[in-house]
């Protein structure tokens, strides 16, 4: 007994490419915005301050734990080597290159995404954005296009204070408390860590990272069903699909910057 019919499979795989679609065509209008958006930089910044400020603190604390586990665990492990004076640039490395933009990443996704996809479903399910189009003011450069230019400015700046904390949170575990050579600790760092290499990849990663998760959160408030059922079922997609892209694009990111 057949489970499903042709039909039903290509009524599946025709909504997918039409979403597919519909989701580029957005995104090259939300590129096309810069210019004007820019041009009403209050709006940009308000949201700057909304993006940033408020996933400050969990950014500023997960980075500092983070750094705490990772002097713990990187002192014990190089001990065995003999390197512990190598947890500076352990811990830095780890940092800037991968967890810092990735980890940023994942928080800002379920912090702000889910944020901005809950006010984005709410003003569609409360009929503002239908209101918009009907005074003949565009939603996109007006609601959609300033949120989007903030999240892409906001994610490197959160990324950096991440690392930062974490390379404190290190220091702290390594120097304060197990007896890390502080000058050591900081020379390595200094002597091991390449501007472009590494820090300007990470740098890459999390405006790569600020694009796809903000990206994903305004699509999926903007075509969230204008119900409470479906402005909750798109903010659970935002942190699901911005989740696995991150993670997805860490692996390609990767793969093409630190391949030799």
């Amino acid at each position: 007994m057949s489970w499903y019919k042709p039909s039903d499979v290509g009524f599946a795989t025709r909504n997918w490419l039409a979403n597919l679609g519909q989701g580029a065509r957005l995104f090259f209008q939300l590129l096309t915005t810069f210019a004007s958006s820019f041009r009403r930089f209050a709006l940009v910044r308000d949201q700057i301050h909304f993006l940033g400020n408020y996933s400050l603190v969990i950014i500023a604390v997960s980075g500092l734990f983070v750094g705490f586990v990772f002097g713990l665990q990187g002192y014990y492990t190089l001990q065995r080597f003999g390197s512990s004076d190598s947890l500076g640039l352990l811990v830095t490395l780890t940092l800037v290159r991968e967890l810092g933009p990735v980890v940023t990443a994942l928080l800002f996704a379920g912090r702000a995404g889910t944020s901005l996809t809950a006010e984005i479903g709410l003003m569609k399910a409360g009929e503002q954005i239908s209101v918009m189009e009907m005074m003949a003011v565009d939603p996109v450069k007006r609601i959609l296009a300033p949120r989007f230019w903030a999240g892409v400015i906001t994610m490197p700046l959160l990324a950096a204070v991440f690392s930062a904390m974490g390379i404190i949170g290190g220091w702290v575990v390594g120097v304060v408390m197990i007896g890390v050579d502080a000058g050591s600790f900081w020379s390595q760092i200094q002597g091991g860590v390449d501007v472009w290499k590494d820090v300007g990849n990470g740098i890459v990663k999390s405006i790569v990272f600020g694009f796809t998760v903000t990206f994903i959160a305004l699509l999926q408030g903007f075509e969230a069903q204008a119900t409470p059922e479906g402005v909750a079922s798109a903010t659970t997609r935002t942190v699901v699909v911005a989740s696995l892209a991150v993670l997805g694009l860490d692996f390609i990111l990767t793969a093409m910057m630190f391949t030799t």
